[in-house]
């Protein structure tokens, strides 16, 4: 099982470099990244499949979103409620 920190203030995000992001949102226990080129990206707890990878696994390390980009969907914005998260394409 992955160890998912929970911090109650502000941090960097540890994202690769060659990523822009435009839009950040997070929930109680999980963030969601889009980048400029439309791709999400999720990490954080995933124990009901709000990190969209398809299962449940709560995940420490940005994961981008491989259902979306196989069905050739751009991102344009995101927002994350408690335990779920909305995108707009």
């Amino acid at each position: 099982a992955a160890f998912i920190s929970i911090q109650a203030f502000p941090a960097l995000l540890d994202l690769p470099q060659d990523l822009e992001v435009s839009v950040v949102s997070c929930g109680s226990r999980h963030t969601a990244i889009v980048t400029r080129s439309g791709e999400l990206y999720t990490w954080g707890w995933g124990k009901y499949g709000q990190l969209g990878h398809g299962n449940n696994i709560s995940s420490d390390q940005a994961r981008r979103v491989e259902h979306l980009v196989a069905k050739g969907l751009r991102v344009e914005e995101v927002v994350c409620g408690p335990w779920t998260t909305y995108i707009r394409v």
